[in-house]
């Protein structure tokens, strides 16, 4: 296929190509709407007069001013089917944008800590995924420890999951960066691994290049979050490469929080060049005031990205994505036929 695209024809190309979405953080998906429904069901006081004041806050500096208002925001997740509710919202946005498979991040710490049960997070959440399969979507949940609480809090958290293990299909490590290296987790990972668990992590987001190296060699990760602090080492650069990687950037998320000051600033472009098996997603879409496509339109403008590079990364998103060989087949000739037809037809 030539995929010689106008400019003009190349927005409608990105929302319309069928992808993965494989870094999106649940909790980062309530929308300030939602937020307030739930809490008026819980009876809970959000500290905001509106959902247009709620919104306004959505301003941050950095990654912990953020953090602070997303555990603030988790309090009126309460019962089963606030869980449901939240992932069921995500998941029918995600289907009018041609996601075709969403691994979806979750905080367990966040709301047992709060005195909610394990089983209330995990029943919501994989009731929804379960019917997404009625919107087209396959669905599945990425238990992640939150890295600021420390090794012996995600073996917790980890001994918890086990009666729920059907249910996760992988693990990740999320929250600050900042003094919290990958190489602090690396005994809760190793328990992980023999017990199955797919792996990824946050790394070289805030925190250095050597992060990425850490997260590969200590943790032995499958999928690097975010990584776009990568091209500061040229070696490592050509291992991903060479491993072929995945990463999975959310450019808009990047610049919100100042990873870069724009996004023509961002180096998507520069990942793509060296070869690297970028993917494009939305984090916390409903902080950051962007979903997927609007992450793949905002950035393709910004880095003048063409159609070549909108097929790669979405096929970059399809082959990183934990499915069996047939799913993956499957979903890459699909995105084959609509790339061939969109070729055509324009």
């Amino acid at each position: 296929m030539r995929l010689d695209l106008p400019p003009h024809r190349l927005p409608d190309f990105l929302r319309g190509m069928p992808k993965a979405e494989l870094h999106l953080h649940v909790e980062g998906s309530l929308e300030p709407e939602l937020s307030f429904e739930l809490a008026r069901r819980n009876g809970v006081d959000l500290g905001y007069p509106n959902v247009e004041a709620l919104r306004d806050a959505y301003a941050f500096t950095d990654l912990q001013s953020f953090l602070e208002l997303y555990y603030a925001g988790a309090s009126v997740l309460r019962t089963e089917q606030d869980f449901f509710d939240l992932a069921w919202a995500y998941l029918t946005r995600a289907a009018r944008q041609h996601v075709v498979r969403a691994e979806i991040f979750f905080d367990p710490q966040t709301h047992t800590a709060r005195g909610v049960a394990f089983a209330t997070v995990v029943g919501g959440l994989t009731r929804a995924c379960e019917e997404a399969r009625t919107l087209g979507v396959s669905a599945d949940l990425i238990l992640c420890f939150l890295r600021h609480l420390g090794e012996q809090a995600a073996f917790e958290t980890l001994e918890a999951a086990l009666p729920h293990r059907d249910d996760i299909l992988g693990v990740g490590l999320d929250s600050s960066e900042r003094d919290h290296p990958p190489e602090l987790f690396q005994r809760v990972f190793a328990r992980c691994r023999e017990l199955g668990f797919r792996l990824v992590a946050h790394a070289g987001e805030e925190g250095p290049a050597r992060y990425v190296r850490s997260a590969l060699d200590a943790l032995r990760v499958e999928r690097i979050d975010h990584g776009v602090r990568c091209l500061e080492d040229p070696s490592l650069v050509a291992r991903l490469a060479q491993e072929h990687i995945p990463l999975t950037v959310c450019p808009i998320s990047n610049v919100r929080l100042r990873v870069f000051e724009r996004m023509q600033h961002h180096v998507l472009g520069r990942m793509l060049e060296a070869g690297l098996a970028v993917t494009v997603n939305s984090d916390d879409p409903a902080y950051f005031g962007g979903d997927l496509n609007t992450n793949l339109t905002e950035a393709f403008a910004a880095l003048g990205l063409d159609a070549r590079a909108a097929y790669r990364v979405a096929r970059n998103s399809l082959e990183a994505a934990f499915v069996d060989p047939a799913e993956r087949r499957r979903l890459v000739e699909d995105l084959d036929t609509y790339a061939s037809t969109f070729d055509r037809a324009s």
